[in-house]
């Protein structure tokens, strides 16, 4: 069927690339690259991520499955790598796909909210050099919402059209 043609696939570090020169294209030159690359990760990650998960945490569907899971569940306050979820969570959600989400949702209240979490996270990390990543995540989640916000609006905005290689193209 498809006779000479390649099958469009973007793997792990691809999806990582993708989303790592946006957020370059549509940062100031001077952003910090471990938060870059951080960003990047996480919009990478949930990219690849079904909301239907059975291996790894769930894509959030809103920001409601954000509140059920992290704000009324008190039990996982103290678990860094669950809190860090529910920020990144937080981000993808407020940030990325913040124009779907304003209608239903107060975005400021869960920017506070995930920057919370991530402040969370960084207390109860038991690496230094991550839990600083994340203390400053915490404390920029407003600056990196909004990059976020902005690359999804460019990527809404560019006219993409994706054309198989045909034979006559080699």
């Amino acid at each position: 069927m498809f006779q000479g043609r390649e099958l469009l696939a973007a793997d792990r570090s691809k999806t990582l690339e993708f989303f790592l020169l946006g957020l370059q294209d549509v940062s100031e030159p001077t952003v910090d690259p471990g938060e870059l690359l951080y960003n990047a990760s996480v919009l990478a990650h949930y990219a690849q991520t079904s909301t239907h998960d059975d291996f790894d945490w769930p894509a959030p569907v809103n920001l409601s499955t954000v509140f059920d899971h992290f704000v009324l569940d008190q039990s996982l306050l103290h678990d860094s790598h669950m809190m860090e979820t529910a920020g990144a969570q937080c981000l993808l959600l407020a940030g990325f796909f913040e124009d779907q989400m304003r209608q239903r949702y107060n975005i400021g209240w869960y920017a506070t909210v995930g920057a919370s979490f991530f402040n969370r996270a960084a207390a109860h990390e038991r690496s230094k050099r991550k839990a600083r990543l994340l203390d400053t995540i915490s404390r920029r989640f407003e600056h990196w919402r909004q990059t976020h916000a902005r690359l999804s609006r460019e990527l809404r905005d560019q006219p993409y059209v994706i054309r198989p290689k045909l034979p006559t193209d080699e």
